[in-house]
């Protein structure tokens, strides 16, 4: 099967080409990771045109889409899902969302409790928690770094370093979700075919911009 995996979540656009096989883990062909935040819009599409073309392969042999769903900001996140939801749609493909978080664990590997964070932004952090077994615990959830207890965890996987969280916390890769992680996550649903959940983006928060209300009328005295 082949998969094209694509995430918006964080400051990284990601977009991938994936062979799917029967057992095993996925077989990454192509993939296009650029950082930065205040261009994903312009930036998904010809990523993923390119990952295509690497591979050479067209958008009619695709078999799914994966997207990652957040959580991240409002501008961000809805590129990728929106750009995903519009491939599926005009293809005929299945679209399976995944937790960014999740794919950014999946990564990280097992062994011993983790925690997973990327920037939120004003200040604040996206983070949930793991097992030793990778098993999600708790989150997503957003809050001050500060504000977050680090009992039973350690170490840390995403943009720990550079959001003021103690030092002798260790950090792992992967940073940002990539498209192995994204399709991992998702691969037993993927080879089975399944139907897939909703695709519904964790924004945790509400977005910046309000539509206006209705103009107050004025009285006169």
């Amino acid at each position: 099967m082949l998969v094209l995996a694509l995430d918006t979540a964080t400051s990284a656009v990601t977009a991938g080409l994936l062979r799917l096989p029967a057992v095993g883990s996925p077989e990454v062909l192509a993939e296009r990771v650029t950082v930065n935040a205040r261009a994903h819009g312009e930036l998904l599409m010809p990523s993923v045109c390119s990952v295509l073309a690497t591979a050479g392969v067209s958008m009619r042999d695709l078999d799914a889409v994966v997207c990652g769903v957040g959580p991240g900001p409002f501008t961000g996140l809805r590129v990728g899902m929106v750009t995903a939801a519009a491939l599926g749609d005009a293809l005929g493909l299945p679209v399976f969302p995944v937790c960014s978080l999740d794919a950014i664990a999946y990564r990280a590997g097992t062994g011993s409790p983790l925690l997973v964070i990327t920037d939120a932004r004003r200040r604040e952090i996206y983070w949930a928690r793991y097992d030793e077994c990778g098993a999600r615990l708790d989150g997503p959830h957003v809050d001050r770094p500060l504000d977050l207890a680090l009992d039973g965890v350690s170490r840390a996987a995403g943009a720990a370093d550079v959001l003021g969280l103690p030092g002798e916390l260790p950090l792992v890769p992967p940073r940002y979700p990539d498209p192995a992680g994204l399709v991992a996550v998702v691969a037993a649903a993927v080879r089975a075919r399944a139907t897939p959940g909703p695709l519904r983006p964790l924004y945790l928060r509400r977005p910046d911009a309000w539509a206006p209300g209705p103009r107050k009328r004025v009285t006169p005295v």
